[in-house]
């Protein structure tokens, strides 16, 4: 569906959404539920959530070190279509905010920076929102609190 804003070559050429420092590790995408969690498990090793069917590869931080993804390749994500939801929605981001969950967009993806405010608000209330919202409502685990400077461009209902 991202393909309408962004294109695959785009992405695997940047993989910027793919390399961790210590300061965005809340950013290491959840495996949310077993079947996200079955396919990525065979690249690295994995720490449950609590009280759910998700996890989150375990990734060991060296001060400033960038750390990839245990399934991030040379041209992509190794998982392909299987690559968690987190991964399928990059720049997007569901994120709480005084007790709602609201759409936002990463302020760090270069691809993003290009996209017109008009070009995103017309994607993502074109029913992009509301897949996400059904999604962060079958794995609540997923919605990541809010930060200061993400653009807001959908809120629940």
């Amino acid at each position: 569906m991202l393909k309408k804003l962004l294109s695959p070559a785009q992405c695997a050429e940047c993989r910027l959404c793919c390399g961790f420092v210590d300061s965005d590790k809340w950013e290491i995408p959840l495996l949310a539920g077993e079947m996200e969690r079955s396919c990525a498990e065979r690249f690295g090793a994995t720490r449950e959530i609590p009280g759910t069917d998700s996890a989150v590869y375990r990734m060991e931080f060296h001060g400033d070190d960038i750390i990839m993804c245990p399934a991030a390749g040379e041209h992509g994500c190794m998982l392909g279509e299987n690559r968690p939801f987190d991964c399928r929605i990059w720049p997007f981001r569901v994120m709480e905010l005084n007790g709602s969950r609201v759409v936002t967009l990463s302020p760090v993806c270069p691809a993003s920076l290009k996209m017109t405010v008009g070009e995103v608000s017309e994607f993502v209330n074109s029913g992009f929102a509301d897949m996400l919202f059904e999604h962060a409502r079958k794995f609540p685990e997923t919605v990541k609190p809010y930060i200061d400077g993400y653009p807001i461009f959908a809120y629940e209902k």
